[in-house]
């Protein structure tokens, strides 16, 4: 069984104009997401806060896309050593983006990025989007997490105003 009291989850800001209450937002979405879909035992995880000009280098070099995106996994990829947390590696949220994108989507910022973050940490935990039938299973853990979380369904069009 989980243990969250063994999770080491490292949050900082490298960039961007983050609060503390984004932290604590990230902070309860990547619990909320490794306490669903997260391995037993101890684990590390780092999340980083940064700005669309980060990310966009970040997405430029490591996915030979020059844009910025929302988010970014990078998984750490090893095996963990005998009686060693599993380091599943990190998160990279892009704020302007982030900020942008609920905005566009009329959706609260912190919801948005509580989704987002749920994302980036399912992908460490080797969920993917690429196929259709891995999108649809990575896309009903999201909307399971977050509607544990008080959260709506992201993956619903919201009906024009009349």
């Amino acid at each position: 069984m989980s243990d969250p009291e063994s999770w080491d989850i490292a949050i900082s800001v490298l960039k961007g104009d983050w609060t503390g209450p984004d932290e604590a937002t990230v902070r309860r979405a990547a619990l909320a997401a490794l306490g669903a879909a997260g391995p037993d035992g101890p684990l590390e995880l780092s999340v980083a806060l940064a700005d669309d000009a980060t990310v966009r280098e970040l997405n430029r070099d490591y996915r030979g896309q020059d844009k910025p995106t929302n988010v970014l996994s990078f998984e750490a990829g090893d095996d963990p050593m005998p009686g060693q947390p599993l380091i599943l590696g990190d998160v990279v949220l892009a704020r302007e983006t982030c900020a942008r994108e609920a905005l566009e989507a009329d959706k609260s910022f912190d919801d948005h990025l509580t989704h987002l973050t749920v994302h980036g940490v399912l992908h460490l935990l080797g969920y993917d989007h690429i196929e259709m039938d891995e999108a649809e299973e990575m896309e009903a853990l999201e909307v399971e997490i977050l509607a544990e979380m008080g959260i709506e369904n992201p993956y619903l069009e919201k009906p024009e105003a009349v």
